[in-house]
């Protein structure tokens, strides 16, 4: 069995950046952490360290219910809707659904061998909810909320799959194809006992 991190190296891990998986650290704690693959260092200027997924792996080893967990207090999560206390609307919010966006994007471009960002990565693939909220939500996708009714999406039985909701068909078909656009398969299905549309989305490969 691998050996556990160090608490100094466990630290560093648990500080990175929660989309782009950047790291901080002293050159030794870095140097440690690539020599057991937990992390890499960027062959392009300015060399920064990020988490290799076995890294990701590590710092997230928490047990996880059915749906995705709730982040940890601080950190940025995209709107999946329906949140009893979703984080406050206004230009705050709009820089850091936009930020997270472009973090997300570069994760791609660094862990793409081809360096694309028109498909998702890997990290996306294990947060499948957040990552299809953040897609929606840096479009410009109301999610639901309070008395608002816009997008939800839920974690689903299949692998590599989540369900979006919307109000309404225009919106189905909106998110649909922002889904598309980022890299995602979107597909139209209706739930058998309720008759409600719903999409079936999951991260493309190619």
């Amino acid at each position: 069995m691998t050996r556990a991190p160090s608490a100094a190296q466990r630290r560093v891990i648990d500080g990175a950046d929660p989309v782009t998986g950047r790291l901080r650290g002293t050159e030794t704690q870095l140097a440690a952490l690539v020599k057991r693959g937990l992390a890499f260092r960027h062959p392009r200027p300015p060399h920064d360290h990020f988490l290799t997924p076995a890294g990701h792996r590590i710092r997230e080893a928490v047990p996880e219910p059915a749906a995705e967990p709730e982040p940890a207090a601080g950190v940025f999560a995209a709107r999946v809707g329906g949140e009893e206390e979703p984080p406050a609307a206004g230009p705050t919010r709009l820089r850091e659904v936009r930020s997270a966006w472009q973090g997300l994007l570069e994760l791609r471009r660094m862990t793409h061998p081809d360096g694309t960002v028109d498909r998702p990565c890997g990290w996306e693939r294990t947060h499948l909810v957040r990552a299809a909220a953040l897609a929606l939500e840096a479009a410009g996708h109301r999610p639901a909320g309070g008395d608002a009714d816009g997008y939800r999406v839920r974690a689903t039985a299949q692998p590599e799959a989540v369900a979006v909701y919307a109000p309404d068909a225009e919106t189905l078909a909106a998110c649909a194809a922002t889904l598309e656009r980022a890299g995602w398969q979107a597909g139209e299905y209706t739930e058998p006992r309720t008759r409600a549309r719903y999409l079936l989305a999951s991260p493309r490969r190619v």
